[in-house]
């Protein structure tokens, strides 16, 4: 059922996600959770809905989880990955753009990192708060941390529990867009982008590029040129076609259903 702390809103092919506690910095309950994985998966199932963006309200993006639920034993034995609703357990097969302001944090670091993209305000700050009292982080960042920034990088901010301000994710790849002012409205806007780019070349170069990691790289690209051939059969020739005949050059009028 929904809960007042997750919110969902759509504008055409967009949906945003907002995690709505601001009064705790977004800190998720186990409840929270479990809201948040049957958001998603209701936008991945939902035809119309394109592109996704999780966000957080007033100010910030995800503390972590709810510290008193954790000292009250509640929460103890869920992970944010794990099989009974956590939302971080897999990818979607649709893109999520984070929009971060103020802090992502602990298991909100997680959060972050299971979307596609980053889109970063100066106000951002990511670390992995719960080293400072012993919480381990069983939400699939020490596996996708990594893949983003580098081992070397990840062991900094996972061993030291360090802040990690905008300016620096943007640096080393954490953040993919460091913008002025809110980052909402940024992110709202690159998802509005990718929603109107031709869909199926777009979600199976991605699909290849998630997956890409569990083969060799022989049976990677295998596996790559196969997930192209919908692509190629269903709207290349038909999109090449269209630029040949002018549309499309210099970046205008690419976006298109398919």
């Amino acid at each position: 059922m929904p809960i007042p702390e997750i919110r969902i809103d759509r504008d055409g092919p967009v949906t945003t996600v907002t995690i709505n506690r601001p009064d705790a910095r977004n800190a998720c309950t186990v409840a929270m959770i479990k809201a948040l994985h049957d958001a998603f998966m209701a936008f991945e199932a939902d035809p119309q809905a394109r592109v996704a963006v999780l966000t957080g309200a007033g100010g910030a993006f995800c503390a972590g989880a709810d510290l008193r639920e954790i000292a009250s034993g509640a929460a103890i034995g869920f992970c944010w990955a794990g099989e009974d609703k956590g939302v971080t357990r897999r990818m979607l097969r649709k893109p999520v753009i984070a929009a971060v302001s103020g802090h992502a944090v602990a298991a909100g670091l997680a959060l972050a990192v299971w979307c596609d993209l980053r889109v970063a305000d100066e106000t951002a700050v990511f670390g992995v708060f719960c080293r400072r009292y012993g919480g381990p982080m069983p939400n699939g960042c020490t596996v996708r941390l990594p893949r983003l920034i580098g081992q070397s990088r990840a062991l900094d901010m996972m061993l030291t529990g360090r802040a990690v301000d905008a300016r620096e994710a943007h640096a080393i790849g954490l953040a993919n867009r460091l913008v002025e002012g809110p980052a909402l409205p940024a992110a709202q806007r690159l998802a509005q982008e990718l929603a109107a780019l031709p869909q199926t070349a777009m979600l199976s170069d991605r699909e290849s590029i998630v997956r890409q990691w569990d083969f060799p790289e022989d049976e990677a690209i295998r596996r790559e040129i196969e997930g192209s051939m919908p692509a190629f059969h269903e709207a290349f020739q038909g999109g090449a076609g269209r630029f040949v005949a002018g549309s499309g050059r210099h970046g205008d009028g690419v976006g298109s259903a398919g």
